[in-house]
């Protein structure tokens, strides 16, 4: 099967948009984020944003990563795009699953409605003609 995904994403949900030759699904995938804490004051560092994240949050995230990675695993071709770190941090996920040539682009993309990230989904990937066929 020629699965081609494209999915919009930020670290609170994920709009994943499947196209195959038998049709288009649509998924989308919540992280639940608003329950942890993105950033601590406590503890060392050096005072970056990555230092001062709080462990929970991260555990949380890599969990919401890994049903992302779960649902697009199989895609031959993958479009990736949204607002923020979400989409490259996703990136780098799929680079250690050893998909870094399925990721046909990683694109910014502000809030977008799950019909407009439809709509972006096709016009990356356009349905086969008959030509395309024989």
């Amino acid at each position: 099967m020629n699965k081609k995904v494209g999915l919009w994403l930020d670290q609170n949900k994920a709009v994943i948009v499947s196209i195959t030759d038998s049709g288009e699904e649509r998924k989308r995938i919540l992280s639940d984020m608003e329950h942890y804490v993105h950033f601590s004051s406590n503890g060392p560092g050096d005072g970056s944003a990555k230092d001062a994240r709080d462990p929970r949050f991260l555990n949380h995230l890599s969990e919401y990563y890994d049903k992302v990675v779960a649902t697009i695993g199989d895609a031959k071709s993958i479009q990736i795009f949204g607002p923020g770190e979400a989409k490259y941090e996703l990136k780098r996920r799929l680079e250690s699953e050893g998909m870094f040539d399925n990721i046909v682009s990683v694109d910014d993309a502000g809030s977008l409605s799950d019909r407009q990230v439809a709509k972006r989904v096709r016009e990356r990937f356009p349905a086969r003609s008959l030509f395309d066929i024989f």
